[in-house]
């Protein structure tokens, strides 16, 4: 099986289909599992990727779009949550409830419903992208498309300094 018929891409592009996402889907030469490969591959700012990752909040599984610029605060997640405790998940927690493997979680799509953050960072750039269900394929989006298909709450979840 080669990659433009991996499971999890078709999986993604239906999702994406129904959802109404506007970007296209591409496969990139090079993989794109990290923020800093995925602009490199791109010829676009790091802070211009998202990275999908899921937390585990008082229990409760969440997911924060963080640009690939920032590291995530946890202590802002959990105040955005208003839960006492979060850590991130684990891979197979994260492939349980998003229905992909790290490195190709996109940030729409997944098998579970989650409450979800996303990175104010993205206001600043016109074109953002995301994995679309495996490490070398993307699709450009835009931070007002992602809060509107996805529900997300814009938050500030930098960590600074």
């Amino acid at each position: 099986m080669n990659q433009a018929e991996h499971p999890s891409v078709i999986k993604f592009r239906k999702a994406a289909t129904d959802l109404g996402v506007k970007g296209e889907v591409i496969k990139t030469q090079e993989t794109a599992r990290t923020a800093d490969e995925a602009a490199a591959t791109l010829g676009v700012q790091v802070g211009q990727i998202v990275k999908s990752l899921v937390f585990e909040a008082d229990g409760e599984t969440v997911l924060v779009l963080t640009s690939g610029e920032n590291k995530v605060d946890t202590n802002k997640v959990a105040l955005a949550f208003k839960v006492s405790h979060v850590g991130k998940a684990d891979a197979d927690k994260t492939r349980e409830v998003t229905g992909y493997a790290i490195g190709g979680v996109p940030p729409l799509g997944h098998v579970t419903k989650m409450k979800i953050l996303i990175d104010e960072t993205f206001k600043k750039f016109d074109e953002i992208w995301a994995a679309a269900g495996h490490p070398h394929f993307v699709f450009p989006t835009t931070y007002e498309e992602l809060v509107r298909l996805s529900g997300a709450i814009p938050a500030d979840v930098a960590l600074k300094g």
